[in-house]
């Protein structure tokens, strides 16, 4: 379905069932999906040999999701990876723990720090990492629950499972400080009967007593206690009896918060939890995520600071009140925390506490936290209401729970409180130590290879050498030194060059350097423009190129005297000796035929068929371009712009506008024979606004009347872009077509087109020709445009299929833009549209454009991504280059590089600016060599490799299937993680997923990636929609690429009006938002505004003017505007959310348990998905598995 409209469901949105998998989808128009896509990925059942393996009923909120069970520590040496433990180790080793000291966040790196009681048996050895794991080995007596087995080491015996038993109690619990994580639960429940075995092999369905002792067979069922979770209950019965005894003795069962639906789950059966069934890991370990690298000298065994085993490494639940007491009979002493975890291997070191991905202070709580929200993760299924925040006296508010010391607590109660239980790398808790970290100093671009704040992060800087991350970012800040080490550890080696990035107004904006007639200086021999990476010799006669190491002469008019340290004198004097970014003003050397290129042009086509006409196109458009050809781009805003404007109109045949200023009416001229398409008059066509104002403003309102009555339903397309190219030709310059178009065009005409949609060949070998163009017309007439620098916008109005694939065709090779409106409704689309169209005309943009990319000895550009034509190796041709776009380029070694001199780029765009002045924008950039692979891994940006992977894999599509492109993604990402763990990390179990620190965030980026609709569609999005998105994650820069990948949702209910300050953003889950909530979602292409359905009334009446839930009017595309200082900050919130995006973000308000929901929860990226993409916890674990597999 649409963004511009409701989505049209074929079954009102209820409690989804548990197979349900409707998903209508944001943006892109259809109905829903039909069930039944294969689950990409099995749920992670650990490792094990004969032990129990399902947990108790009546636990955990994770019913049917085993694989987010997920037991992790975080250990960290600074230096640059984060592991992760996925699954179970052996029981733990005996020994008390020490008392006093800071805590430690992880289980794993503590030398013998015990974790759980002395057993009662010597421990049983850890099995080795080969040994293979038999399903089939569960020999317990007794049912088995039908649930795979939880994370963390499981009872190896009946006695040490009695044991564990001991001390246990469920009391009234709090939320843990750090909200609903992804934090292991240890006691997780078991699924609804309904709900088929993971394994048949592993495990036979039927009820358990906590802890795997079997229920007797008499026993009547359990009513498990409520937990706070934000779970509905998938069964209409209700909640349980608030007051029911426990049926097992000193199990107390806590009165369920009286507005909370009990903690079952809606959702899919178990086995579609994104993974298609597979056998567990072999001797997969678990998941402990430290955050390590080489050793470091402070590691060694583990001292009394580094803490006891904590609740965060204690039985994974999420309640931070838990009180365990002991049993009567049973052997009192700590809690057995071998459930949630791996204790310590023998020799392991001891590294510093890490927090949730941000390595070395122990966590409090996690920022982003969306307040006293006691729910858990629901993994994968929506679920339809998340339960209020119950009032509960004991229930704390996670955000004012402190991190206790150990010292602090008897020993039974060291689980009370939990640290924290977001255990894998959390992309806010990065993003916001990067703000911390980088945010308040300017970053200055003087130091060669230093890697710049994330796009996320508000940054000044100050050009001292190397070009501004705005213009150019790369992948990696440390190139290898040789191809081996490139081919080892699969790093791509790109950069993302926008070359007319807009710059805040407190940055200065390149310099323009004339000099004069002889035009710039360059390298003799590679061409290389004149930088500071230009060594000048012989006392400045001569100068030396840093790409090539050519020396050239000084010419005469250029020569300066040198300093004592080699520099010339006016080294500073000059941009090009001491910028990375500036222009220069070129000779006629560098125009076309040798000739000063003339003002370009611009030419609005506009489509006046049925369509159009009906759904209100025409006239906005019409009414719009009265003011907006006022606003036409200039290089000084006092002196009007000299670009000239033309006008047509077409169906099936084209209407021609004769607008010359000495006309009383404006003459229009139809050419009906499109098969020959030329321009019947050349005098009065192309014509200057101020000059012509009255003829065009008479046309602009005479157009929607002249069409009003038409029932012409047919449109062409290729004749229309001829049209306007051949317009440019007589004209004798460059410029850009603007085209509104609303049908497939089936006239008879060059480029006729015939509706391919066919869904059949989704997924199949023949999918890929869906996203090829179906006829070469449009290949040809590219390279035509490419050729005059004629540029195409195409905004489109579709209400059915259009094949964006080949209409997209000339816009995407001239460096244009395509728009898309589906279902286009004037009342709630023309806000977007209109500004969308604003911005396109009046942003800078330079035309007829070539760019090209030198390196130094040693790498050269291999490859290219974007909107543009090639007609050679090296030239990059874009008839128009606009603000927003970029160009991404790959680079392979064809030598050895030296760490003394690094390498080097430069990137030069030719280009007519819209006065029509020939200019050279000259980027640079120095990053650094390396022969060690650790060194790589320290200075990489995983953002920049995640815009670079998206553009390969979406232009993959093109030839492979996209099942085949997905798992070439997988499997670079495993290379790359596996290298780091082989070579860069210090020995360690196998069992733990050790990430390098700045590629943490890998994992839940790429599957982001992955699971996107142009690689896994859902059902109901449209083959348009993913040509439309294929086209235009191609030109995204790294900000845009990484907000479209892993959205932003802000909660508003932290807004503070008085500091101005955003609230801080929380993960892409849906046990994330709280029922009492109003939370902000943008992707760069939307804006949800999603209201819980127990927000305070005062909140909902400052921002919609009503206080109850079910007055909100959810078809609203703009907030009222209140007298009120939330409802103010709040539409300032939003309009600067969409200031900082290249496109207009339609608002579309999403009511909690409303029909939209669903497609709000498609953007909940960490989630699964119902295309059958995995969760992020899933996929990690996925990821682990490759690993170890590569590794073995």
């Amino acid at each position: 379905m649409n963004v511009n409209q409701q989505p049209h469901m074929a079954s009102p949105y209820g409690q989804p069932q548990p197979g349900y998998q409707g998903y209508p989808q944001p943006g892109y128009g259809g109905d829903n999906v039909p069930s039944g896509y294969p689950a990409q990925y099995a749920p992670y059942n650990g490792p094990g040999s004969a032990y129990q393996q399902g947990p108790p009923q009546g636990y955990s909120p994770y019913a049917s999701f085993p694989s987010k069970t997920l037991t992790t520590n975080l250990v960290s040496d600074l230096s640059s990876s984060s592991p992760l433990d996925l699954g179970m180790r052996g029981p733990p080793t005996s020994g008390a723990p020490p008392v006093s000291g800071a805590q430690n966040y992880s289980q794993f790196g503590q030398g013998e720090t015990q974790n759980g009681p002395p057993p009662m048996v010597a421990p049983p050895q850890r099995p080795p990492v080969s040994q293979p794991y038999t399903p089939a080995a569960v020999n317990l007596p007794g049912p088995q629950p039908t649930y795979g087995q939880q994370y963390g080491a499981p009872p190896v015996s009946m006695q040490q499972m009695t044991n564990q038993m001991a001390s246990m109690q469920v009391g009234s619990t709090a939320p843990s400080p750090a909200g609903p994580g992804y934090a292991p639960q240890s006691f997780p429940q078991a699924p609804p009967v309904s709900q088929p075995p993971f394994s048949t092999a592993q495990v036979q369905p039927g009820p358990t007593q906590s802890y795997g002792r079997p229920l007797p067979s008499t026993q009547p069922s359990f009513p498990r206690p409520p937990l706070p979770t934000s779970q509905p209950s998938a069964f209409p019965a209700g909640p349980p009896p608030t007051s029911t005894p426990s049926q097992l003795p000193g199990v107390i069962q806590p009165q369920p918060p009286v507005s909370q639906p009990p903690p079952y789950h809606s959702g899919p059966p178990p086995t579609s939890t994104g993974f298609p069934p597979r056998p567990p890991f072999h001797g997969m370990q678990g998941l402990p995520m430290t955050s390590q690298g080489p050793p470091m000298a402070s590691q060694g065994p583990p001292m009394a600071s580094q803490g006891p085993p904590m609740a965060s490494q204690g039985p994974p639940m999420a309640q931070a009140n838990h009180i365990l007491p002991t049993q009567p009979g049973m052997p009192p002493g700590p809690i057995n925390t071998s459930l949630s975890g791996p204790p310590p291997q023998p020799g392991m070191q001891g590294y510093p506490a890490q927090q949730n991905g941000a390595f070395g202070q122990v966590r409090g709580p996690q920022p982003g936290y969306t307040g006293p929200y006691p729910g858990q993760q629901n993994y994968g299924a929506p679920s339809t209401a998340p339960a209020p925040a119950p009032a509960a006296p004991k229930r704390l508010d996670p955000d004012s729970i402190p991190s206790p010391q150990a010292s602090d607590m008897p020993p039974v109660q060291k689980t009370r409180h939990r640290i924290d239980p977001d255990a894998i790398p959390s992309p806010i808790q990065v993003i916001e130590d990067d703000k911390a970290n980088k945010g308040s100093e300017p970053f200055t671009t003087g130091v060669r290879g230093q890697a710049p704040p994330l796009v996320t992060t508000k940054f000044q800087v100050k050009d001292q050498g190397n070009a501004s991350p705005r213009y150019i970012r790369c992948t990696s800040y440390n190139m290898p030194c040789n191809s081996d080490m490139a081919k080892q550890s699969q790093v791509p080696l790109a950069a993302v060059i926008k070359p007319l990035a807009p710059l805040p107004p407190d940055e200065t904006p390149p310099y323009l350097v004339d000099h004069g007639e002889s035009g710039p200086i360059r390298c003799n021999r590679c061409k290389a423009y004149m930088c500071p990476y230009m060594q000048f010799i012989e006392g400045g006669r001569r100068f030396q190129c840093g790409f090539c190491s050519c020396v050239t002469e000084v010419p005469p008019h250029y020569f300066q005297h040198l300093d004592h340290t080699g520099k010339r004198v006016d080294c500073y004097d000059r941009p090009e000796l001491s910028m990375g970014s500036y222009e220069f003003m070129t000779t006629v050397d560098y125009c076309k035929n040798n000739k000063f290129p003339q003002p370009p042009a611009f030419i609005f086509l506009i489509d006046v068929s049925y369509n159009a006409v009906k759904n209100g196109m025409v006239g906005i458009v019409c009414q719009e371009l009265k003011t907006l050809l006022d606003y036409l781009p200039r290089e000084n805003p006092d002196v009007e712009s000299n670009i000239r404007v033309g006008f047509v109109t077409y169906n099936k045949v084209l209407h021609f506008y004769n607008v010359k200023a000495s006309l009383a009416q404006p003459q229009m001229m139809v050419v009906s024979d499109v098969a020959d398409m030329f321009v019947p008059l050349l005098d009065g066509f192309l014509v200057n606004v101020s000059e012509s104002r009255v003829v065009i403003e008479s046309l602009l309102d005479q157009i929607p009347e002249m069409f009003a009555d038409t029932r012409e339903t047919e449109t062409v397309f290729g004749p229309v872009i001829q049209a306007g190219l051949e317009a440019l030709k007589a004209a004798d310059c460059a410029g850009k077509l603007f085209v509104f178009h609303s049908s497939l065009p089936i006239a008879e005409a060059p480029g006729k087109l015939k509706n391919r949609e066919d869904k059949k060949l989704v997924g199949t070998d023949k999918e890929k020709s869906l996203f090829q163009p179906q006829v070469s017309f449009y290949n040809t007439l590219a390279k035509e445009c490419v050729a005059q620098g004629c540029c195409v916008d195409l905004f489109l109005f579709p209400n059915q299929y259009v094949d964006v694939a080949t209409l997209g065709v000339v816009p995407t090779s001239t460096g244009g833009s395509i728009y898309k409106y589906t279902y286009f409704q004037a009342p709630s689309d023309q806000e977007r549209f209109l500004n969308d169209l604003r911005r396109d005309v009046q942003k800078q943009m330079g035309f007829d454009a070539v760019m090209r990319v030198r390196t130094s000895t040693g790498i050269r550009v291999t490859d290219f991504f974007g909107s543009f034509f090639m007609s050679n190796t090296t030239d990059v041709e874009l008839a128009g280059l606009d603000c927003d776009k970029t160009v991404t380029v790959e680079f392979k070694h064809d030598d050895k590089l030296s760490e003394e001199t690094g390498a080097l780029m430069q990137c030069a765009v030719l280009y007519t600016s819209c006065s029509g002045q020939r200019r050279l924008r000259i980027h640079n950039m120095a990053v650094n060599c390396c022969s060690q692979l650790a060194d790589l891994y320290r200075n990489c940006e995983t953002d920049t490799i995640i815009n670079y992977f998206a553009k390969y894999a979406y232009r993959s599509i093109l030839s492979s299937p996209t099942k085949n492109v997905r798992d070439s993604l997988m499997n670079q990402c495993a290379q790359i993680l596996a290298c780091y763990r082989k070579n860069c990390a210090s020995p360690s179990s196998a069992g733990q997923l050790i990430l390098p620190e700045c590629m943490k965030l890998l994992p839940v980026y790429l599957n982001c990636v992955l699971k996107s609709d142009v690689l896994q569609p859902g059902a109901d999005v449209s083959l348009d929609d993913r040509a439309y998105l294929r086209q235009l994650v191609s030109t995204m820069d790294v900000a845009e690429s990484h907000v479209f990948f892993y959205p932003r949702l802000l909660p508003l209910q932290k807004l503070d009006v008085e500091s101005m300050t955003l609230p801080m953003a929380v993960r892409d889950s849906e046990e994330r938002l709280s029922r009492g909530g109003v939370y902000l979602l943008e992707n760069g292409l939307n804006i949800f505004l999603w209201v819980g359905v127990s927000a305070q009334q005062e909140l909902l009446q400052n921002i919609f003017g009503t206080p109850a839930f079910s007055q909100i009017d959810s078809n609203m595309t703009s907030l009222p505007a209140l007298d009120n200082p939330f409802s103010k900050s709040l539409r300032e919130i939003i309009e600067s959310v969409r200031a900082q995006r290249s496109r207009y973000m339609k608002l579309m308000v999403v009511k909690q348990e409303d029909k939209l929901e669903l497609i709000f929860k498609h953007f909940l990226v960490e989630d699964k998905n119902n295309n059958g993409g995995a969760s992020y916890v899933d996929f990690l674990c996925h990821m682990h598995k490759e690993i170890r597999q590569l590794l073995s």
